[in-house]
């Protein structure tokens, strides 16, 4: 059947394989012209010139070390931020799920409102509203707690969608049984349903993990030293703010990239042992019937 055409589409005719090959062509030539004019307008304003790239990329330059000490420095404060954000996250998200789940209607829908409410408001405000509205009262803290205070707003009800859709995705069997067995409700949903709705959404934390590294950048506007802001304050020194922000871009690209490619290894490799898991225990469901 390999050799069999497409039910989703019809293959082009003569017509149709010369129209593409030359929209293929007139688009090809138009990137190559585009490409060949910002290759010549950046030759022309010297941006080209080695004393831009040597500090980023030239080892044997003397500012190389103490440049790449620098932004280093600044990705690891991102990382901070953002592992500290994702572990409050999740903790508070847990906790906002189980309440939806559990709670009563007269005052779900307080949950609900309250939820709604956090993930409409930009992450942005809330970094800047922890960053002003904390000190008015008396709560001085350093920088990178108004960053996190701002990235666990929005991402603790983030989290609890995904955590709540994770319940949700646990068979009701499961909960019965326990129930049967003598667990509580809250016995069942602790050792019973969540080891297992973690098991399901962990691609999708992985995945948000990825946007909060995304959203450490908004600590600029507090003078939160992150990747970009270290970068931001060594083009003053350097002069290169297009080589420096197309690095930073590379190193946001490289970090995302990876934890993306570890949520689809994690959500391939837990839908492969699922399958396993099922063909180990049809022959035994087999056998009980015989």
């Amino acid at each position: 059947m390999t050799g069999s055409p497409s039910v989703l589409f019809d293959r082009l005719g003569p017509r149709g394989r010369r129209r593409t090959r030359i929209i293929t062509a007139v688009v090809g030539a138009a990137l190559l012209a585009l490409a060949a004019f910002i290759g010549v307008r950046l030759q022309q304003s010297g941006q080209l010139e080695a004393r831009h790239w040597s500090p980023l990329f030239n080892p044997f330059d003397p500012q190389f070390a103490t440049v790449w000490r620098f932004l280093l420095g600044g990705l690891g404060n991102t990382a901070s931020a953002g592992a500290v954000s994702i572990v409050l996250g999740l903790v508070i998200g847990t906790a906002i799920a189980l309440l939806r789940v559990t709670a009563l209607p007269w005052y779900r829908w307080c949950i609900v409102g309250v939820t709604e409410f956090f993930r409409t408001v930009p992450v942005v405000i809330s970094i800047f509203f922890a960053s002003r509205a904390l000190p008015v009262i008396g709560v001085d803290l350093p920088l990178l707690w108004y960053l996190v205070i701002g990235l666990t707003i929005y991402n603790s009800v983030a989290i609890s969608e995904i955590v709540r859709a994770g319940i949700h995705a646990v068979p009701r069997g499961q909960t019965e049984a326990a129930l049967a067995l003598g667990l509580s409700r809250g016995g069942a949903l602790r050792s019973i349903v969540l080891p297992q709705a973690f098991r399901i959404m962990l691609p999708s934390l992985i995945a948000q993990l990825v946007i909060v590294v995304k959203d450490t950048a908004l600590g600029f506007i507090i003078g939160f030293e992150e990747l970009l802001r270290r970068g931001e304050i060594a083009v003053q020194t350097l002069g290169n703010p297009l080589q420096m922000y197309l690095l930073i871009g590379a190193i946001f690209f490289v970090v995302n990239g990876l934890l993306s490619w570890l949520a689809r290894a994690t959500e391939a490799r837990l839908r492969g042992a699922g399958r396993a898991a099922r063909r180990s225990s049809a022959p035994r469901r087999a056998g009980s019937r015989v």
